[in-house]
């Protein structure tokens, strides 16, 4: 027996949060720990309350709303993403997973239908880490990936400590960060946030694992000096160091992986004037793929390439290690019954490699895993351009209430 997804319901829920946040382009500004985002939580508890569900908030702002099953000794099935928003992203990432959560509910309170699994939402606290690093914290602390002590005193780039600003909004809870029932099955709807559905015409992805990814930064130290009558074989230019390296990132994946990809998404010069010589520049890096042998060949090619780079231009480097993450490869059963909701409900489902984190790459430490992607118009995400039809949109959240009821009734 198939269950269905009020489509009007769902897209007026889904407008409704995108408010909260929301842009002048479009897009949704809801910063992990602001003040849009102690608004959003605010409602989310509000939903939960609506739908008849037990609110729970642990230690870290992790968010559940529960659902009783029928049988006592049933593992739950957690259902569910994040709320939290990059700077100027879109309104789809991450929120889109939470509200077809809450319709996963509403669908099974419309129709009286309970499940012998009991159902548990979820809302992961700051999942993109644009705010405060890594991503993924706050399923990270939950699985026991990340110690809670040294996540509670990272800071943002303005010094606002992780902690303090979790009290100040007001989400602080005092339930530990922590599993506090025996779970079956997790499954997270989300964006594709790539190009590769829209491309082979599909309306749904069947997500079968989540790449790998190392992040780092790469700090060169050279000599600040006139920019006039310095001589260019005089010069200590760590800009020149960081440009050369940047242009490495860009090309190592090409001789990698098909799916290998790098970027430098962050550079931080000083003195950073027009008529001064930069004296230390600070640049990340990041490659991602399905191989951790590849991702593991990426990180010693950068480093390698700032050891060459440094002595060629004469300026000392360091370097730091920020976040690694090895390939994820989703349970069978999960997987199954995301293309068995495809094919009852008559989509085109196409079996997909995510090329993003998501809070699932550490909840499958902890249960069985599984996701479901929507089309992402033009393969955009982490901007206001970000755009899914609501048809699409639909699509997706019916797959994921039929595969989790699929979970919830075995």
């Amino acid at each position: 027996m198939a269950i269905e997804v009020d489509e009007t319901r769902f897209v007026e829920t889904m407008k409704e949060q995108a408010e909260i946040g929301g842009t002048d382009g479009g897009g949704l500004h809801r910063l992990a720990l602001s003040d849009e985002d102690a608004e959003i939580r605010a409602w989310f508890a509000d939903q939960v309350s609506e739908a008849g569900l037990e609110l729970t908030v642990d230690e870290f702002g992790n968010m559940f709303g529960y659902r009783e099953g029928t049988d006592p000794d049933a593992g739950t099935i957690l259902v569910g993403s994040h709320l939290d928003s990059q700077p100027y992203g879109g309104i789809y990432d991450g929120a889109m997973g939470v509200v077809a959560a809450l319709e996963l509910v509403r669908a099974l309170n419309d129709e009286g239908i309970e499940t012998r699994h009991p159902i548990e939402i979820v809302n992961w606290t700051n999942e993109e880490g644009s705010r405060f690093q890594p991503a993924m914290q706050g399923s990270g602390v939950w699985a026991g990936e990340h110690d809670i002590e040294t996540e509670y005193a990272k800071t943002d780039a303005d010094g606002e400590v992780f902690e303090e600003e979790l009290e100040r909004i007001g989400y602080k809870g005092d339930v530990p960060a922590e599993p506090q029932r025996d779970y079956d099955s997790y499954l997270e709807l989300h964006i594709e946030q790539g190009p590769y559905l829209e491309e082979n015409d599909a309306d749904v992805g069947i997500v079968t694992g989540i790449v790998g990814f190392t992040w780092g930064a790469i700090t060169f130290h050279g000599e600040a000096d006139h920019s006039g009558p310095t001589p260019m074989h005089y010069r200590s230019d760590a800009l020149v160091a960081a440009a050369d390296v940047i242009t490495q990132i860009r090309r190592i994946p090409d001789t990698l992986g098909e799916r290998t990809v790098g970027t430098t998404g962050y550079i931080d010069a000083k003195p950073n004037s027009i008529n001064i010589i930069p004296e230390e520049v600070t640049f990340t890096w990041g490659f991602r793929d399905p191989d951790e042998a590849v991702i593991e060949e990426a990180r010693a090619r950068v480093l390698a390439e700032a050891e060459a780079t440094a002595e060629r231009e004469g300026v000392n480097w360091e370097y730091e290690d920020r976040m690694w993450t090895d390939p994820v490869r989703f349970a069978d059963g999960c997987v199954d019954a995301v293309e068995l909701a495809t094919e009852e409900l008559g989509y085109d489902g196409m079996r997909i490699f995510s090329g993003a984190g998501h809070d699932a790459t550490h909840t499958h430490k902890v249960m069985d895993t599984g996701m479901v992607f929507s089309v992402s118009e033009d393969g955009k995400s982490h901007s206001e351009d970000e755009y899914t039809s609501w048809d699409d949109c639909y699509k997706a959240a019916n797959t994921l209430a039929n595969a989790a009821y699929e979970l919830a009734t075995e």
